[in-house]
C-alpha cells in the first residue's frame, strides 16, 4: 500500500513541476474519488484522477502524458513479447520491415485503439531498440522506430481502404489524423519504457511539455501552435471578464472632502457617507511593433492575436511587423475574423517587413519614425516586441528614446529567457535602458502582463 501512496504523491509533485496547480483539497478529492472506483480498470481510474486534478482543457495533454508514465498499461515488451514465436518478423530485416507496415495499414484502417496500442507498442519493440548505449543514453527511441517505419508513407495507401464510404480527400484527412494518433502513442510507449529504466522522475522532468499554456513560444511545434491559436480567444475571455469586475470595483474617483463634509452636518458633523470625486475614464491608444523574423514570429503572432481581442479595452489599435523593414497589419484583425486565418495572414505578410531578410531592429525603428512617427502621441501606448537580436548592426537606441518619448507608456517584451539576454548579438539591456523590457516566454506571462497594463 505505501508503495501505491508514493506513487500517488510523485504523480502530483510532477503535475505541479509541469505547471498544474494541484491543492491538498484537490489532492483530499482525488483520494476519494479513487476510493470509490475499481482500480483494476485503469481507464476509470485515470478519469477520476482527472475529474479532481485538471482544471482547464489544455492541461490534459500533460496530465494524461504523466499519467502514463506514472501508471502504465503494461510493462516490459508487452503485445510484441506474444508475437515472437514467428521469428522472422522479430529481425529487422526488409521483409519484416514490410509485413509489419502491412500490418500497420490495416490496422489504421480498421480505427479500433487497441490495435494501434498494441501497433505502437510492437513497432517501438521491434525498431526502436538501441542497445549497447552509453551511461546516461536511454536504450529506446521512438524517432527511430518512426524513422525506421515511415508511417507518414503509408498515409494514401490506409486512405485508400478507408474510401469505401466517404470521398479520397476525406479520407487522406483521417488516414493523416490515425497516423499522429500512432506517432503520439509510440513516443508514450518509449517514454513508459525509459521509465522503467530510469524512474518515471527522470521522465517527468526532461520528456514530458509543460502544459499549452506554460510552453514557449519558441518551443512550440505546428501542433502545439495550433492549440495556442485556440487558447487566445478563452483567455481574452478571461481577461476581459477579470478586467471589467476589477474596473467596476475602482470606478470611484478620489474623495470630494467638501461634499462629505456638506452631506455630515445632517448627522451632526459625523461623516456616516463619504462622496467621492467621478473618475475620469482614459483610454490607451495602442501601437504594436512586432518582430516577425525566425521563431520569434510565432510570438509576435499571439501577441497581436491577444491584443486585437481585447481590443474594446483600448481606444485605438495600429500594429506593425518588421524583419528589417515595416509593414502595417492593422487591416488583418477584422471582426469576427477566424484566428487560424488571420494567423495565415499574417505569415504571409511576412515579405513585406523585409528587405534583405536579415533582422535588423536599428533600421526598422528608424523606418517607422520615418513612415509612422504620427501613431505615436500623448495619448498613446507603445508595445515592442521582438529578441532584441539585431545581426550586430547599429541599434539606433536614439531613435528608440525618440519613439518612447512621444508615447504615454511603453513596453518591450522579449519570448528569450532572461539568462540568454546580452549573449551573442543581443542588444536586451541597450534597449531596455530606454524601455522597460519584460520576459514572456508563453501565454501564462503572456496574459498577466496583458492584465497588468490594463
Amino acid at each position: 500500500m505505501s508503495g501505491l501512496v508514493d506513487r500517488h504523491i510523485s504523480f502530483l509533485e510532477a503535475l505541479r513541476a509541469a505547471g498544474m496547480s494541484v491543492s491538498l483539497a484537490e489532492d483530499l478529492d482525488a483520494v476519494a474519488a479513487l476510493s470509490a472506483v475499481a482500480w483494476d480498470r485503469r481507464e476509470v481510474v485515470r478519469t477520476a484522477y482527472a475529474a479532481t486534478l485538471v482544471k482547464k482543457q489544455s492541461q490534459r495533454p500533460t496530465f494524461d502524458t504523466l499519467f502514463d508514465v506514472y501508471f502504465p498499461r503494461m510493462v516490459g515488451d508487452g503485445v510484441a513479447r506474444e508475437q515472437e514465436p514467428d521469428a522472422d518478423r522479430v529481425q529487422d530485416n526488409a521483409a519484416a520491415l514490410a509485413a509489419f507496415r502491412d500490418d500497420l495499414v490495416d490496422g489504421l484502417a480498421e480505427g479500433d485503439r487497441q490495435a494501434m496500442l498494441d501497433l505502437a507498442a510492437e513497432m517501438l519493440a521491434r525498431f526502436g531498440a538501441m542497445p549497447g548505449r552509453g551511461p546516461g543514453l536511454s536504450s529506446w527511441s521512438a524517432y527511430t522506430a518512426l524513422q525506421r517505419v515511415s508511417p507518414q508513407e503509408l498515409v494514401d495507401r490506409i486512405a485508400q481502404a478507408l474510401q469505401v464510404d466517404r470521398p479520397l480527400e476525406d479520407a487522406r484527412v483521417e488516414a493523416r489524423r490515425r497516423v499522429g494518433e500512432l506517432t503520439g502513442l509510440v513516443e508514450a510507449d518509449a517514454r513508459r519504457r525509459i521509465a522503467e529504466e530510469k524512474g518515471p522522475e527522470h521522465i517527468a522532468q526532461v520528456a514530458v511539455r509543460p502544459s499549452i499554456d506554460r510552453l514557449d513560444f519558441t518551443a512550440a511545434r505546428k501542433s502545439d501552435l495550433e492549440q495556442m491559436g485556440r487558447e487566445i480567444y478563452p483567455l481574452a475571455r478571461r481577461l476581459a471578464t477579470r478586467l471589467t469586475q476589477e474596473h467596476h470595483a475602482r470606478r470611484r474617483g478620489p474623495l470630494d472632502f467638501r461634499r462629505t463634509v456638506r452631506a455630515s452636518i445632517s448627522t451632526g458633523g459625523v461623516p456616516l457617507v463619504t462622496h467621492h470625486k467621478p473618475k475620469r475614464p482614459h483610454r490607451t491608444e495602442l501601437v504594436v511593433l512586432c518582430d516577425v523574423s525566425g521563431s520569434v514570429a510565432s510570438f509576435a503572432q499571439f501577441t497581436l492575436l491577444l491584443v486585437y481581442a481585447l481590443r474594446e479595452h483600448f481606444a485605438s489599435v495600429r500594429a506593425f511587423t518588421f524583419i528589417d523593414h515595416v509593414h502595417e497589419v492593422t487591416h488583418h484583425f477584422r471582426p469576427g475574423a477566424d484566428p487560424g486565418d488571420v494567423l495565415a495572414d499574417l505569415a504571409a505578410s511576412t515579405a513585406h517587413a523585409a528587405l534583405w531578410g536579415r533582422t535588423n531592429y536599428g533600421r526598422a525603428l528608424t523606418k517607422f519614425e520615418e513612415s509612422y512617427a504620427d501613431a505615436l502621441g500623448p495619448k498613446s501606448s507603445l508595445l515592442i516586441l521582438g529578441d532584441a537580436r539585431s545581426n550586430y548592426a547599429d541599434l539606433h537606441v536614439d531613435v528608440l528614446q525618440r519613439l518612447a518619448g512621444s508615447a504615454r507608456h511603453s513596453w518591450w517584451l522579449n519570448p528569450e529567457h532572461r539568462r540568454h539576454w546580452d549573449t551573442g548579438d543581443s542588444a536586451a539591456s541597450r534597449y531596455g535602458a530606454v524601455v522597460p523590457m519584460v520576459e514572456c516566454r508563453n501565454l501564462t506571462q503572456l496574459g498577466g502582463f496583458v492584465h497588468d497594463i490594463l
